[in-house]
């Protein structure tokens, strides 16, 4: 029997690779897709999570989460990025299936409860979902098999702000609580994620291969190849997203170093993701009680693309 998955989202268009990669993996069981506000508002990210999972023809219940921060101002949707829709603005049908009742970190809550210590959370969006579900139910931390995050830096420079990432920087008070948690975590960060490109070509060759979804998942993204383009002037993408699944699948494509993680909340440093190496000789106390992580900092790129476009290829259509 596989192991249970929950993943956590806010979808958005590299969601939608990393969200298919997860549909069709044949390791990945996934039991439930939470959602929470991010790249687009909490209502559309449910929206499109039942989408993809009606896309590809499975019935995993979608839950609706948190709708904005903790603590922080919301800063706005990246419309501009991800499109008003979440989906580059192609405006897909409405999902025939509807959104569960239950809030989102209560279904983390009782997954967890029903099965301690085998169910692994994937969560590439904001991290208020899984800090909710701990000041619900602070126990449920060490019965959690595993946390990967796609989120957050340790020496990459930020994409919000000089230092900080966009799904850290969405809401840094929860990311705080859930990296201080007792529960084992995963940190696949700008430092991995800026070293995975997708390219047009590379999406248009699954297009190719699988019309249907790979012809979706590459008119989704013709607005964010676009922006790309005009900031960094690339026909292609930073694969974020997908190195969490990716890292599930396989994580001999990464390479990691132990540390442990508190996030900035105010100043220029808002949003930050703090890293405190093992062993590190510092007298600051500010880390005490904080467990040691893995931190990616290395990446087999060929290897992350092939894993998550050759699964979607192979099993897609």
């Amino acid at each position: 029997m596989k192991n249970p998955v929950i993943f956590d989202t806010d979808p958005g268009i590299d969601d939608a690779f990393s969200i298919h990669h997860a549909l069709y993996h044949p390791e990945i069981n996934l039991i439930g897709l939470t959602t929470v506000f991010g790249n687009v508002p909490v209502e559309i990210a449910a929206k499109n999570a039942r989408i993809l999972v009606e896309m590809a023809g499975q019935d995993i219940p979608v839950f609706k989460g948190a709708a904005g921060p903790l603590v922080a101002k919301h800063k706005g949707f990246p419309d501009f990025i991800h499109g008003a829709d979440g989906f580059g603005d192609i405006n897909l049908p409405d999902p025939k299936g509807s959104i569960e009742k239950t809030f989102a970190p209560q279904f983390i809550i009782d997954s967890v409860r029903k099965q301690p210590g085998e169910v692994t959370i994937i969560a590439v969006g904001p991290l208020t979902n899984l800090a909710m579900a701990l000041r619900m139910d602070p126990g449920i931390a060490p019965l959690v098999k595993e946390v990967i995050i796609m989120g957050g830096t340790a020496k990459e420079y930020g994409n919000m702000s000089a230092v900080a990432e966009a799904n850290i920087f969405n809401d840094p008070h929860a990311a705080d609580i859930v990296f201080r948690a007792d529960w084992p975590m995963v940190m696949a960060g700008l430092d991995v994620t800026h070293q995975v490109m997708l390219l047009r070509k590379d999406a248009e060759a699954l297009a190719k291969t699988t019309p249907r979804i790979g012809g979706f998942l590459l008119n989704a993204a013709d607005l964010y190849f676009r922006f790309y383009q005009g900031i960094f002037g690339i026909d292609g993408c930073y694969f974020h997203d997908p190195c969490a699944t990716a890292y599930y699948v396989n994580p001999e494509l990464f390479g990691t170093v132990a540390a442990s993680v508190r996030v900035s909340c105010e100043g220029p440093a808002f949003g930050q993701t703090i890293i405190k190496p093992a062993g590190h000789p510092s007298p600051s106390t500010e880390w005490d009680g904080c467990r040691l992580h893995k931190i990616c900092m290395q990446v087999d790129e060929k290897r992350v693309k092939e894993e998550v476009l050759g699964t979607i290829a192979r099993y897609a259509d």
